[in-house]
């Protein structure tokens, strides 16, 4: 009756042919985060006076303290301009991940990959 094994409606092809697209896919998706955890990005606090940078694999990688930030009276802000400073940065290096990783995926948002 049916010559090979074909699935209904002669998706066999298709098939073939979307499992390279993934494959291709993945494979880009592994070059580009490979290259992305070299990126860094960075983000401020209190007009400058706390700089931190995080590079693609959110790790923080340096931080600068102004001297005039520095307050022994006052901790506590140079405590909330670190976390500040910092978790800003790992924000954006979270959006660039994602912008970037997007233009591999058309935008699909698959959970998850990265």
């Amino acid at each position: 009756m049916a010559k090979g094994r074909r699935m209904p409606g002669g998706m066999g092809g298709n098939m073939n042919n979307m499992m390279k697209q993934v494959q291709k896919m993945q494979k880009q998706m592994g070059e580009m985060q490979a290259e992305l955890e070299t990126r860094e990005v960075e983000a401020t606090a209190g007009g400058g006076a706390v700089k931190a940078v995080v590079n693609g694999k959110k790790e923080l990688v340096n931080i600068e303290i102004q001297p005039e930030v520095v307050d022994p009276d006052d901790i506590e802000m140079l405590q909330d301009l670190i976390i500040a400073a910092v978790n800003e940065a790992v924000k954006k290096a979270e959006e660039m991940m994602e912008k970037e990783m997007g233009k591999i995926t058309g935008g699909m948002n698959i959970p998850g990959m990265f």
